[in-house]
């Protein structure tokens, strides 16, 4: 298709390399979103890791196999994948491009590539959900100190058709994001990224409960422009209207009614207090059996005792990631942690691979390494800046097209064929 368009004077408006895709939506994006989407925790070890320890890996193509048709389906937990590819859960997207969220489950459902929504979501998982038509969904949970509200978010993914659960465990809190820090920027404080929340009754009973007893203790919030003068305060006073108009435009109602009510601001401030738990532990997973009926899988194991453990605790799936490099510098790569991992608990429990999975080859390497499936963070995004849905559908169709032409280039006739030991060597 691509070169048939070629013909035509029609090169693709998504690139097909990952280096250029990457320059192209950096172009295309603002400085903060490129920080947010693009930014690593530290000086950035850990995403460099991520991408170094593909490069130790080798393909080594086998000839004159005779295989002319590949079978790149696969299944897991009941989700059908059409390459080894689900979309990864991507907070605050809407830095990127109105609705992202739509935008998003747009592509990935022309794609035929489940789609993993984000707790941190722009839009409503429900609204979510019904872009997606046919093609499943999985829903990612952040675990709220309010166990009420883990509930209710467990109960309204369940209900929207969610076929499985993602329980993220590494970001109980922000990590050290450099990139985020210089600009001064956190998406939630203007109300990007909480859609899912102000969506959510139980949420938004608990904003309420805070205006009123505000309201009945007479208290006033302080004003954020305390302590400046000058140019300084006008300047300040620009900033903080900004951030109440974003937040105004954000809150469900009428943006004109929103600038006059508390509530708005009251919802960031409450999010920002109660959307994560820098206290999870393993009694709070314990009680997830009890809690949803749908497979659990959780996202953020690097360490083989971890992953034991979580399928001690009846999980049905881990995900090996270290979020891309966003929280701990100097991480171990997921890639590395994912062969650990596969020589401690065997090739029988499902194991997926998030963070530095850039290309088809990258899939193949993955998969051949113990990874039953792989998700695709950053690059569906940088698509979605150049050219929203589409954008996002190209990416994916491009990776699963080299990973498919990859598997007839080697001789690997399905996903089950590719193995370690079939296709792969460390680089000398």
């Amino acid at each position: 298709m691509i070169y048939r368009r070629g013909t035509l004077g029609q090169p693709p408006r998504v690139p097909t390399d990952p280096t250029e895709l990457e320059s192209r939506a950096r172009k295309a994006m603002s400085d903060k979103a490129w920080a947010y989407v693009a930014g690593a925790a530290g000086a950035g070890a850990t995403a460099q890791a991520n991408r170094a320890a593909f490069d130790r890996w080798q393909i080594v193509p086998r000839m004159l196999h005779g295989n002319t048709r590949r079978d790149l389906r696969t299944e897991i937990l009941g989700t059908p994948l059409a390459g080894s590819v689900m979309v990864a859960p991507v907070g605050a997207a809407e830095l990127v491009a109105p609705k992202a969220d739509i935008e998003i489950a747009r592509g990935a459902s022309a794609a035929a590539t489940p789609y993993i929504v984000s707790t941190q979501g722009c839009s409503p998982m429900e609204e979510t959900a019904a872009a997606m038509g046919e093609t499943p969904w999985w829903y990612q949970l952040y675990w709220s100190t309010d166990e009420a509200l883990v509930d209710s978010l467990i109960g309204r993914a369940e209900a929207a058709g969610a076929r499985a659960l993602v329980v993220t465990l590494d970001t109980t809190m922000l990590g050290w994001r450099t990139q985020d820090l210089d600009l001064g920027s956190l998406p939630f404080t203007q109300g990007v990224g909480i859609a899912q929340y102000t969506s959510d009754p139980r949420f938004m009973e608990i904003v309420r409960e805070r205006v009123a007893a505000s309201a009945a203790a007479g208290v006033e919030a302080e004003s954020p422009l305390a302590g400046t003068r000058g140019a300084a305060k006008v300047r300040a006073a620009g900033g903080g209207a900004r951030t109440l108009l974003s937040q105004a435009r954000r809150h469900p109602g009428g943006t004109r009614d929103n600038l006059r009510s508390p509530e708005p601001r009251a919802a960031v401030e409450t999010f920002l207090d109660i959307y994560s738990n820098p206290g999870l532990s393993w009694g709070h997973l314990e009680t997830l059996r009890e809690r949803t009926r749908i497979p659990v899988l959780l996202k953020g194991i690097l360490h083989p005792d971890d992953a034991e453990r979580a399928l001690d605790l009846g999980v049905d799936g881990i995900i090996v990631s270290n979020h891309g490099g966003r929280q701990v510098d100097r991480s171990i790569a997921s890639l590395d942690a994912l062969i650990a991992i596969r020589e401690r608990i065997g090739r029988d429990p499902v194991v997926l691979l998030d963070s530095g999975v850039r290309t088809g080859a990258d899939v193949f390497v993955a998969l051949a390494l113990g990874a039953d499936a792989t998700l695709i963070g950053r690059p569906h995004i940088y698509g979605l800046a150049l050219d929203g849905a589409d954008g996002v559908r190209d990416v994916l169709d491009n990776v699963i097209a080299e990973l498919d032409l990859t598997m007839g280039l080697t001789g690997a006739a399905s996903i089950r064929d590719i193995t370690r030991e079939a296709f792969l060597q460390p680089r000398p």
